[in-house]
């Protein structure tokens, strides 16, 4: 902005300077024009007449006062006759060049002459030649001299560049207010985001109005939240995870440090080391499927035969535990999806149904084809599932509270169902009730997006 009144000032200048200019010599056309024909008038009636037209110059010179800067000189036969004001400056004396040079005048003219002398500046002129019959008797000369209105005009500029720069500060004042007072938030979204560790993700913006600069605070404040929730997520898989491969170590540990030189008590230490490796294994390769979740080679998909599936799948549970198995109704058509991820999470479920039930209690396996999605389902006779249980149990390490025996996994069994749901791209339905049963059902599109299919 400074740079633009810097380029403005010298060009309000120029242009006041040519306005002026224009003006007086709009003016000395005027003055020369009232000369013209007030002689014009009197020549006709006073022709040839020296005497009569000294006294009519005379006249004119005196009813008519100039303005400020303003000259009128009359020249006859050739010499300096009389002027208004009397007094003139240098430049305009009858010994001058100038005046030298109008005496001799026989035909009107106007020009601009610049002095050399601040206290002149230019000489603006215009001419007039007083003639009677065509025949020259002398030259009517206006005159101004611009230094007056250059100084007036110089002021007006000096006025102008005080108020442009008190305008530009002044705006300058206001932007920057304006600016802190705009950018307050994003400031306070920097502190924030210096403020934040890995120990402290309670950090959030004071989001106020509705704005911009509102919905920046808001969708950082939703950003934390979610980030917050992402680490505590992966702080309590951590902290689970530990606990459960401690547990097992733990007992491994404790029984060889006592085990003695029996070979019965030796075979059975043996074989309960050997059940807890077996379970961290399982622990270990739960964890793997659960990482390997996001990749994109995760799923391997086949067409599968929605009907053969769930018989395939019904003939290995039936065999987990002493339950009464049953075989439900079997979906129609064909799906696309990964036959061992599928068959893993309706495992998941059949143990988990089995462990939530007793022997005498029904566990039903089925599947059918709705619209464009295929549904898996497992339905038990079992003990239910409180109502404030039944999205937690689906978070890692996460078990039910009201489960009549202890579980024997890590809790790790529903949340790798979701998983292999998701990454199908459908869902997990769970239906329960204490004292009831549950069921659980995988909704699964019959068929994938094109792109998963061709990766």
């Amino acid at each position: 902005m400074l740079v633009a009144v810097g380029i403005a000032i010298p060009i309000f200048r120029a242009l006041l300077f040519f306005e002026v200019d224009n003006r007086v010599q709009s003016d000395l056309q005027e003055e020369l024009k009232e000369f013209a024909e007030t002689y014009t008038a009197w020549d006709a009636v006073n022709p040839e007449d020296d005497e009569a037209l000294e006294a009519f110059v005379q006249d004119f010179l005196t009813s008519n006062l100039t303005e400020d800067d303003n000259y009128h000189l009359v020249f006859l036969k050739g010499e300096f006759f009389q002027s208004n004001p009397k007094l003139l400056p240098e430049v305009l004396a009858p010994e001058s060049e100038l005046s030298q040079q109008w005496a001799t005048l026989t035909t009107a003219t106007e020009d601009r002459i610049t002095i050399d002398d601040s206290a002149v500046g230019s000489v603006l002129y215009s001419t007039y030649v007083l003639e009677t019959n065509n025949i020259p008797r002398g030259v009517f000369v206006a005159v101004h001299l611009t230094a007056g209105e250059r100084i007036e005009a110089l002021a007006s500029v000096y006025v102008f560049t005080k108020v442009a720069i008190g305008v530009v500060v002044f705006s300058f004042l206001l932007a920057w207010l304006a600016s802190q007072q705009l950018l307050k938030p994003v400031q306070n979204l920097a502190l924030t985001a210096r403020s934040i560790s890995e120990t402290d993700l309670s950090c959030r913006l004071e989001v106020k109005g509705t704005g911009e600069l509102a919905e920046l605070s808001s969708t950082f404040n939703s950003m934390m939240n979610r980030l917050q929730k992402a680490f505590e997520s992966q702080r309590n898989f951590i902290n689970d995870a530990g606990h459960e491969l401690f547990t097992p170590l733990t007992i491994i540990q404790g029984h060889l440090e006592v085990m003695g030189d029996d070979p019965n008590e030796r075979a059975t230490t043996l074989s309960l080391v050997m059940d807890e490796i077996d379970r961290m294994s399982r622990f270990a390769n739960d964890l793997l499927l659960l990482a390997q979740a996001e990749e994109p080679s995760f799923l391997e998909l086949e067409t599968i035969n929605v009907a053969d599936f769930t018989q395939e799948v019904f003939a290995k549970i039936a065999f987990l535990d002493d339950r009464q198995w049953h075989l439900g109704s079997l979906g129609r058509g064909v799906m696309v999806g990964d036959r061992q991820r599928l068959t893993s999470a309706l495992l998941n479920l059949a143990k988990n149904a089995a462990q939530h039930t007793h022997p005498t209690d029904t566990i039903e396996l089925g599947s059918a084809t709705i619209g464009g999605q295929v549904r898996f389902w497992v339905r038990d006779t079992g003990e239910g599932i409180a109502p404030a249980d039944q999205e937690r149990i689906f978070d890692r390490f996460a078990r039910a509270a009201n489960t009549y025996r202890k579980s024997e996994g890590a809790g790790l069994g529903l949340a790798i169902v979701k998983t292999v749901a998701e990454s199908h791209h459908g869902t997990v339905e769970l239906v329960s009730q204490l004292g009831t049963g549950s069921t659980f059902t995988l909704v699964l599109p019959l068929d994938l997006p094109q792109q998963e299919q061709a990766a």
